[in-house]
């Protein structure tokens, strides 16, 4: 049976997906007793490991494997793009699939991963994120319109146009004019998240695009604060940008940790995401 050991310890594997970085645990092998608690702790750059949160694989009734997410705040989360190409990177490298095509059971969703192998461990992930959700009760978000595409909408003391959509976890989308590279994210972000119209808090895109098939972001993230890379904010960007027509349907998004790629099929109405999956170490650390 799994469980801690009697020496306290827990194995961890610390990967990262275009610099978003989580620590996964082997919940086939391990236990985590309090998994909030643990994330804190784990995630502290000073005094734990050093993550944008944590991540549990363990095993599903109703997929190949089960994905627990919890942010650096110990808050639950409900999906993460960077975060799943990582466990398919784990899980095959680890050899707990030997199969390139895996389900993964989120919060959010059963989700589709198909896998590029390269000398014998993944390079890239593909995948299926599911269908991007509008309606601002979805989300959710406070509004008197059905959705929230395009419209104004004060922060602070300054105006801004934004978009609205779920892609498993709520997002806030707003394309600006000036370069997001300068912008003093670590003040406006915490309006966004912590916005009254956000009863779940929100996670916030600030998007330039570059041109029909290119946009640069940066991402605030509930619980975590700026991080270099969100897959399921990429998504929700990207299909912004798509929905108010700045852009083409497949668009390359660039982030500070690298680029992802993003297809909005919208025949199925499935958004695919491709990026790769890293890891750094292992190790173990006293809980």
């Amino acid at each position: 049976m799994p469980g801690r050991r009697k020496d306290g310890k827990m194995k961890f594997t610390k990967m990262h997906g275009i610099g978003n970085d989580y620590v996964y645990v082997n919940c086939f092998l391990e236990t985590v007793e309090h998994p909030s608690e643990a994330a804190k702790k784990i995630s502290d750059r000073h005094f734990g490991i050093g993550s944008d949160g944590l991540i549990l694989i363990r095993p599903s009734e109703c997929a190949d494997f089960k994905m627990d997410m919890y942010n650096a705040d110990g808050s639950r989360g409900e999906m993460c793009g960077n975060g799943i190409r990582c466990v398919a990177k784990f899980v095959y490298d680890k050899g707990l699939t030997d199969r390139e095509r895996i389900s993964v059971e989120t919060p959010s969703g059963i989700k589709t991963l198909d896998l590029t192998v390269t000398d014998g461990t993944v390079a890239l992930v593909k995948v299926n994120m599911g269908a991007p959700q509008f309606a601002a009760e979805k989300i959710p978000v406070a509004a008197d319109t059905d959705e929230v595409v395009g419209q104004p909408f004060r922060v602070g003391e300054s105006e801004y146009a934004v978009t609205c959509v779920s892609m498993g976890n709520p997002h806030c989308v707003t394309f600006l004019q000036e370069d997001v590279r300068k912008l003093e994210l670590e003040k406006i972000g915490p309006l966004f998240e912590n916005h009254e119209r956000f009863p779940k808090r929100i996670n916030t895109e600030f998007v330039n695009v570059l041109d029909e098939e290119t946009i640069r972001m940066r991402v605030w993230e509930r619980g975590s604060g700026e991080t270099l890379a969100c897959g399921t904010g990429a998504c929700a960007a990207a299909v912004a940008a798509m929905r108010t027509g700045r852009t083409k349907d497949e668009v390359t998004v660039k982030l500070a940790g690298g680029d992802l790629r993003i297809r909005w099929n919208r025949g199925e109405n499935a958004v695919y995401m491709t990026g790769g999956a890293e890891t750094v170490f292992e190790g173990e650390i006293l809980l």
